[in-house]
């Protein structure tokens, strides 16, 4: 992308103020907000099969959920069926109500399964869980690409509000799938 003049009126604000130029040139505002990723991933010692068995729990999600989040499972969805839906209703920030709805649209044992947002609080989310064989067991890796709910404002709350509080979530679902595959209490 390369800025471009052609009337004498832009080249005279050009020579006179080339700090804000250059602002505009590597930061150009636009109303489409950026895609992001968040990827987490850990090492279980368990086989994929047996990573990927936890996830298949009719209560997989109800465990998943942190005792911290202010959210309510309306419908569990069922990963094993393509087209499966979750409803859960939370409030962000604690103020505003929001009913996210999930649906499966990939499954392919016992490599992964994927999720998207259909409505909620994001303008887009794919959320993939992926298992792969490791030599200790597997790598339980969660890849979420999502667009922040409001474009500007959003991308740049993403590294003080979305991406410590993704962080602190999945480092709660890793926890929580390691000690039931390593068969702990």
């Amino acid at each position: 992308m390369r800025f471009q003049h052609v009337d004498a009126e832009s080249q005279r604000f050009k020579k006179f103020y080339p700090p804000i130029l250059s602002i505009s040139y590597k930061f150009p505002l636009s109303l489409a907000a950026p895609q992001m990723k968040f990827v987490k991933k850990s090492v279980i010692k368990a086989p994929p099969e047996r990573v990927f068995a936890f996830h298949e729990l009719p209560d997989a999600f109800e465990r998943l959920m942190p005792p911290w989040e202010n959210a309510k499972i309306i419908r569990m969805a069922d990963i094993t069926k393509i087209g499966s839906r979750a409803i859960i209703e939370q409030k962000i920030f604690g103020i505003f109500p929001s009913r996210w709805v999930a649906e499966h649209t990939a499954y392919d044992p016992p490599r992964m399964f994927e999720d998207v947002q259909i409505s909620g609080p994001f303008r887009s989310w794919r959320h993939q869980h992926l298992i792969q064989p490791h030599e200790d067991g597997a790598i339980l890796r969660d890849e979420i690409e999502y667009t922040p709910p409001i474009p500007i404002l959003g991308a740049l709350a993403t590294p003080f509000v979305i991406t410590p509080k993704l962080e602190r979530m999945f480092e709660y679902r890793h926890e929580v799938t390691r000690k039931w595959c390593e068969g702990e209490k």
